[in-house]
């Protein structure tokens, strides 16, 4: 009998832990740590992640799942506005991007995210067009149009070299028409054999695979909305009839495609189906997370693509999915629920991660203590020591066993206290400078603990404009003042004194910021804007590194809103489940986008909830074999 080793030409090796590595795939091998054989086993799956900022249907979308692109389509209800903004995705969320020189929807957006070509328009009270624009990575320019008014229209290929094919033209409604784009001027292609449009398609000018949509056939020029019977491949000069997409799973009209014409994947239908084909045949493709159809697409690969928008709008307008396949499972970032806070506190400081962390002082009911301190372990809160004093508005950081609150001691005013905690007590440290003549609050914090921490901007009492002092603690007093480039108040930060970013807040005079900056111990540089406009000053916070940051939660009306920094640019994150503001505050200093929300004003009533933030992550889809 031949060996393991003979048949696939590897053995099977005995390992204390799992390999993780591609070359993993199809090999089997034992863990004598627990004892099983195992293996790690491809798999392909769709999944929801970071929605769009805003809400349209019958948009364009191009790019990758790290560098997408998507603009145009309409607003709610169908039809009513045309949309000219644009907005791009970097694997994290959406951010916008630079706005069309033409309004419009029912077109087709194909190339990547610093290269592509949007071209087509129709419907939403529009006439039909053949205008083109072309993307650079920051502002749209309208170069030559098509040699046809159209809409409706399938596309693919890059900037340089793609094609547009079928589409709705005045007056003969469907066409057959097919125009290759050279990165400069439109030229006829080879024609369609029967007369489409809102077709899926993928490849490139040469080989192209088009299939699902709408057709007119067996009526040439009738209105009827008869599903595409055929799939059609391109050679770059003709097409050929292929077999039916649609006998093996319905997608009706306006459906995508995305990968090669030998691999290639298609969704868009008001269900949550999806179809594969790999040159020859189609197959059944792995369900949509969530239902969604008339949605734009963006990779050219069939293994990692990402669909957007859709309608009905708002139900589905800014949703994104994702399809990934290999062999790792892919888990998007979410916020979960966590323990409640013992009492419901709005304010405070607090510090750690997010499975051991503390949380002192906020207005804190029943009773407005305002100097109670909890403790938190990843699933529950507990009551530790009270501080020696009331706080309410200040600056926080630190792990569980070395927290620091500073600021905002007193009753519902400024202050200058300064506390240390170790885990199990508080004691007094030294005293933080006042700003104004009744002291200071509104402060942010950063740094890595007690002895090395930072606290930035803030303002006095009586209030004068934002404060631009940055002062660093050493575990026994505080520094003199260093300069800010400017005066804030209330923003999110975070970092090690050597490494720290800032975003929003209220910046001189009071103005809400969209600002972030970053310090590298010795200077400041400005940084990518939020994505919206901040939360109003001391009502949200933030955390992480400077590569890997998170802001949530805010002004006004008990924001849900949560946006992601990767240290160039910020981007829409998923949504919280219960808005808040009014300094619902998180883990600090942990050195992870990992963390938590707790307590704050959810709009109507103070909470005491806890949201955990768990950014994505990807694990090797290993089984273990058992006998059948």
């Amino acid at each position: 009998m031949a060996t393991y080793r003979e048949i696939h030409g590897k053995a099977i090796k005995t390992v204390t832990t799992n390999p993780t590595d591609t070359a993993a795939e199809g090999q089997i091998w034992f863990n004598s740590t627990d004892g099983n054989f195992k293996s790690v086993v491809s798999l392909e799956a769709w999944s929801a992640t970071s929605n769009t900022n805003t809400a349209k249907q019958r948009s364009g979308g191009c790019g990758t799942q790290t560098a997408g692109l998507n603009c145009g389509g309409f607003d709610a209800p169908p039809g009513t506005a045309a949309h000219n903004g644009t907005e791009e995705y970097n694997g994290l969320g959406w951010e916008t991007g630079g706005t069309l020189n033409t309004a419009r929807g029912n077109t087709k957006l194909v190339g990547t995210q610093t290269a592509a070509v949007f071209f087509g328009q129709g419907g939403g009270g529009q006439s039909q067009s053949g205008v083109t624009e072309e993307y650079n990575g920051t502002a749209w320019t309208t170069v030559n149009p098509m040699a046809n008014a159209i809409n409706y229209r399938s596309g693919c290929g890059i900037e340089t070299a793609l094609i547009a094919t079928g589409g709705n033209v005045p007056g003969t409604n469907r066409s057959n028409l097919n125009e290759a784009y050279d990165g400069t001027n439109w030229s006829t292609g080879g024609a369609l054999p029967q007369k489409q449009s809102s077709q899926g398609q993928a490849g490139t000018q040469t080989a192209a695979i088009n299939s699902f949509g709408y057709t007119n056939n067996p009526v040439p020029g009738s209105s009827g909305d008869a599903l595409n019977a055929i799939s059609l491949e391109y050679d770059g000069s003709s097409w050929t009839a292929g077999p039916n997409g649609n006998g093996v799973v319905e997608l009706t009209g306006y459906a995508m495609g995305s990968g090669t014409q030998t691999d290639a994947i298609f969704a868009g239908a008001p269900s949550t189906n999806s179809c594969k084909y790999d040159g020859t045949s189609f197959t059944v493709g792995p369900a949509l997370a969530i239902a969604q159809d008339s949605a734009s697409h963006g990779s050219t690969s069939a293994s990692a693509t990402w669909i957007a928008k859709g309608s009905p709008v708002p139900s589905v307008g800014n949703r994104v999915q994702e399809f990934n396949r290999g062999i790792n499972v892919i888990t998007a970032a979410a916020w979960a629920s966590g323990g409640t806070v013992p009492q419901i506190i709005r304010g405070g400081a607090s510090g750690g991660t997010q499975t051991a962390a503390w949380l002192t002082g906020g207005l804190q009911y029943p009773g407005d203590t305002k100097n109670k301190t909890w403790t938190y372990d990843g699933s529950s809160w507990s009551s530790a020591e009270d501080l020696p004093n009331n706080y309410f508005i200040g600056g926080g950081v630190g792990p569980a066993t070395a927290g620091l609150a500073w600021d905002g001691i007193g009753s519902y005013g400024p202050g200058t206290a300064n506390y240390e905690w170790d885990g199990s007590n508080w004691t007094a440290g030294g005293a933080i400078p006042a700003i104004g003549p009744g002291g200071s609050q509104g402060s942010t914090g950063a740094g890595v603990g007690q002895t090395a921490a930072v606290a930035m901007g803030g303002v006095g009492d009586p209030p004068p404009a934002q404060s631009t002092r940055m002062i660093a603690y050493d575990g026994s007093s505080w520094s003199s003042d260093e300069s800010m480039p400017v005066g804030v108040s209330g923003c999110a930060a975070d970092g090690p004194n050597t490494a720290i970013w800032i975003a929003g807040g209220y910046s001189s005079p009071d103005s809400t910021s969209t600002a972030s900056k970053e310090y590298d111990g010795s200077s400041w540089t400005t940084t990518g804007n939020l994505v919206n406009p901040t939360p109003q000053g001391l009502q949200f916070q933030g955390w992480g590194p400077q590569t890997s940051a998170i802001i949530a939660g805010g002004n006004p009306s008990a924001d849900t809103a949560s946006q992601q920094y990767n240290g160039t640019a910020w981007a829409t994150a998923a949504s919280l489940s219960t808005g808040r503001d009014n300094h619902a505050y998180c883990s600090k200093t942990a050195g992870t986008q990992q963390g938590f929300i707790a307590g704050g004003y959810s709009g109507t009533a103070n909470t005491g909830a806890t949201e955990e933030w768990n950014p994505e992550t990807s694990a090797t889809n290993v089984k273990t074999l058992t006998q059948a």
